[in-house]
């Protein structure tokens, strides 16, 4: 992906310019994750360091990737995915896991240019689609997604094992 520039308002000013992540950034990413899990309220629950967005997103087999929207030369947003794949398909695509858009961004339909930046790599790259999952209480985001273009699956659930009970699962093998 190279950079690339576009402008979110009709005037022409503020425009932002689109990058993918690089190891330099992996503070960057971690702060608006942290301040993504903020505004969320849900603060408590994000415990990654710095390192560990160096190691799995900048190391030998990186784990994810991320795009990182600039305005006026100071980052505004981000968004952050990795590979996926649809077996029944036989296409590659994206998950994304975060979608963040700073104060002072908000409003300039900065998100939605972020997913464009996301399906418009993928494409490139010969990916076929973008999901993502989004929290079912969280109704701004759902009609954010929506306006986007993406569906509700409601033909599929999301089901986790984490902590305890992924060290169960993997304990019984």
């Amino acid at each position: 992906m190279t950079s690339s520039k576009v402008s979110p308002d009709a005037t022409g000013s503020g425009a932002v310019a689109f990058r993918l992540a690089e190891r330099q950034d992996a503070a960057l990413i971690r702060q608006m994750v942290a301040d993504l899990a903020v505004f969320l309220g849900e603060s408590h629950k994000h415990t990654a360091r710095v390192e560990d967005y160096e190691r799995h997103g900048f190391g030998e087999r990186p784990r994810f990737e991320a795009i990182i929207a600039e305005m006026d030369g100071e980052p505004v947003g981000m968004c952050l995915f990795f590979d996926s794949f649809s077996t029944w398909a036989g296409k590659p695509g994206f998950y994304v896991q975060d979608l963040y858009v700073s104060p002072r961004a908000r409003g300039l339909k900065l998100g939605r240019l972020l997913l464009e930046q996301v399906a418009k790599l993928g494409l490139e790259r010969g990916y076929s689609y973008v999901r993502l999952s989004v929290d079912a209480n969280n109704l701004n985001a759902q009609g954010f997604y929506e306006a986007c273009g993406l569906e509700w699956s409601s033909a599929e659930r999301l089901y986790v094992a984490k902590g305890e009970a992924f060290r169960a699962l993997a304990e019984r093998a």
